[in-house]
C-alpha cells in the first residue's frame, strides 16, 4: 500500500523557456513533493533510518533547529508517523512557514533574530540535555541528508538527462547543510566525468570564496557556517549573488516561467542561466521549494518598491537543501 512518504520524490525536470538566451537550463521541481520543498526526501530519509534502528520509542519527541523547509518536511513525516516533533526556527522566518509547521501538529520555538542558526542549535542541544527522550536528526551532520540525494534525487536527474537527451556541462546549487549539492554532484560526476559543480551563495555570507559571514535574506542557503555535509572536494567552482538579485529571479521565475519558486530558487535560477549563456550548454539546477510559503515577505511578490539589501537583512540562515 502507497503511503505518504512513497510519494516523496521523483519530481520533474523541466526546461527554461524564456529566461536564458544560450543553452539550456533546466530545473529540477522540489517545489512539486508533497511538502513542497527538496527537504522531504532528506526528512524521510533521516526519519526512517531511525525508525529502522529503533530509536523511535513511545516516549520520544524529536526537535530539529531549522530556518524552515526542514522543519516542514519534519512536521509532516512525523505527523505521518505519529511521532511528536518540535520545530526550533528564527524568528524571522516568513509567517507562512511558522503557520505551516503549526499545521502539522508540531510545536514552535522561536529563537531571537540575533542569535540565527547557532542559537536555534544551541537551543535544540540544551532540550537533548535535559531530556533522554528527545532526539535531533542533526540534518547538519547527518549522513542520510546526503545519502537521500545519492539514492534519489541524482539518480532521477541522470535517468532524466539520459531520457532528454541532456549533456550536463554544470550543475549549480546552493548549499546551506550541503546534502543536495554534495549528494547529487557525486552521482553526476560519475555519469558525467567533465562535469563542473558550482555552489551558490549569498554574496553577503559568502564563506567558500573566502569571506567571513553575513547578513543576507536568501533564506534556505548561507548558514554561516560551513556544514560538514559540504563536500568541497565536489565542488569546482563558487557562484555569489545579492538578496535583491536572487529576488528579482524569484520574480521572472513566476512571471516569464510559470514557476514560483523561493528566493534561494531565484539565487539557483540565475547562476545557471549565467553559466548557460556565457558557456553555451546545458545546465542543470534546482528548485528547492514554493514560492507560495514567501508570499508575506515585503517586495517579492506584492509589488512594493523596497530596499531590499536593507530590508533583508536577516540572520544567518538555513538551507534549501
Amino acid at each position: 500500500m502507497t503511503t505518504l512518504l512513497d510519494s516523496i520524490g521523483n519530481t520533474p525536470l523541466v526546461r527554461l523557456q524564456r529566461l536564458n538566451t544560450r543553452g539550456r537550463v533546466f530545473v529540477k521541481l522540489e517545489l512539486k513533493n508533497p511538502g513542497r520543498s527538496v527537504k522531504d526526501r532528506a526528512t524521510k530519509f533521516m526519519l526512517l533510518d531511525m525508525v529502522a534502528k529503533g530509536q523511535i520509542t513511545d516516549g520520544t519527541r524529536i526537535v530539529e533547529p531549522t530556518s524552515g523547509n526542514t522543519g516542514i518536511g519534519l512536521a509532516m513525516c512525523c505527523s505521518a508517523l505519529n511521532i511528536p516533533f518540535v520545530c526550533i526556527m528564527p524568528a524571522s522566518m516568513s509567517m507562512e512557514r511558522r503557520l505551516i509547521i503549526k499545521a502539522y501538529g508540531a510545536e514552535l520555538i522561536l529563537v531571537s533574530t540575533n542569535l540565527g542558526m547557532r542559537g536555534c542549535i544551541e537551543k535544540a542541544n540544551a532540550m537533548a540535555a535535559a531530556d533522554p527522550n528527545v532526539i535531533i536528526p542533526q540534518q547538519f551532520q547527518n549522513i542520510n541528508n546526503r545519502r537521500a540525494h545519492e539514492l534519489t534525487t541524482g539518480p532521477e536527474i541522470r535517468r532524466q538527462c539520459q531520457e532528454y537527451d541532456i549533456h550536463p556541462a554544470y550543475f549549480v546549487c546552493g548549499y546551506g547543510t550541503g546534502g543536495t549539492i554534495s549528494g547529487v554532484s557525486a552521482v553526476l560526476k560519475k555519469a558525467y566525468p567533465e562535469l563542473r559543480t558550482v555552489a551558490v551563495e549569498p554574496a553577503t555570507s559568502a564563506l567558500l570564496s573566502g569571506n567571513r559571514p553575513g547578513k543576507h535574506g536568501i533564506q534556505g542557503i548561507g548558514p554561516g557556517f560551513k556544514a560538514e555535509l559540504v563536500d568541497t572536494s565536489l565542488i569546482d567552482e563558487v557562484t555569489t549573488i545579492t538578496t535583491g538579485v536572487a529576488i528579482k529571479y524569484c520574480q521572472l521565475l513566476a512571471q516569464k516561467e510559470g514557476i514560483m519558486g523561493g528566493i534561494s530558487s531565484g539565487a539557483n535560477v540565475c547562476a545557471a542561466i549565467k553559466y548557460a549563456d556565457q558557456f553555451n550548454c546545458d545546465v542543470i539546477t534546482v528548485i528547492s521549494d514554493t514560492g507560495e510559503r514567501y508570499i508575506s515577505v515585503d517586495g517579492l511578490f506584492d509589488g512594493k518598491e523596497v530596499e531590499i539589501e536593507q530590508i533583508y537583512g536577516g540572520p544567518l540562515l538555513e538551507l534549501s537543501d
